[in-house]
């Protein structure tokens, strides 16, 4: 009994350093190669009729109460292998800077788990999207908590199906509390500048 309870024991901790360790090794090299190719794209001269396809990389996400190192592609689409490969953008809602709601959602505790730490966010502070020519400065407006079916969160105007938006919004989606997946924590922000985005990096090297 004694030799089966260690055996069990070693198994719980294998499975649990794979999950914490070995599927943030999966994200950080797809991100690596992610955010190569993005900036290569970025760089190439501009297509009109682009647009980013299902699990490639759509923008650059930055929250400074996070650190200097904090930075992550955010990818097109939120199936579980585009989630395994960071946090992901819902298809369909409004992209950077335009007017309705980014909405992305990201991993708490496993694959590099980008939005672990989403719940020390407070009112003010600032979300930074990076895209090919502009960085979008968002606010943090509120947070809540929600149940697992509630999608209304992803409306172009959160809760409310048949209101016109107005507003330029980013709604951040993860699972609550860490470790499980009882509910949801929403983080909503409005944007308060752009900047372009060679401007935006030069300011903050200068800082």
């Amino acid at each position: 009994m004694g030799e089966l309870c260690i055996t069990a024991g070693l198994i719980v901790m294998l499975f649990v350093t794979y999950e914490l360790w070995g599927t943030g090794r999966y994200t950080q090299g797809a991100q690596d190669r992610l955010g190569d190719e993005m900036l290569k794209n970025w760089r190439a001269p501009k297509v009109t009729t682009e647009r980013v396809k299902l699990g490639k990389g759509l923008a650059m996400i930055r929250i400074p109460r996070f650190g200097k190192d904090y930075h992550f592609v955010v990818i097109e689409g939120v199936s579980r292998s585009d989630l395994r490969k960071g946090p992901g953008h819902y298809p369909g809602t409004a992209l950077p800077g335009q007017i309705g709601n980014f909405v992305v959602s990201g991993h708490r505790t496993t694959y590099s788990a980008p939005f672990n730490r989403l719940g020390e966010l407070d009112r003010g502070d600032k979300i930074l999207i990076d895209t090919r020519d502009e960085q979008y400065v968002y606010k943090v407006t509120d947070r809540r908590i929600v149940k697992p079916s509630e999608t209304a969160v992803t409306l172009p105007v959160p809760f409310h199906a048949k209101r016109r938006p107005t507003e330029r919004m980013i709604t951040l989606t993860t699972c609550h509390p860490k470790y499980s997946a009882a509910k949801r924590m929403i983080i909503f922000g409005e944007l308060a500048e752009a900047l372009p985005r060679a401007a935006a990096a030069q300011q903050a090297a200068g800082k």
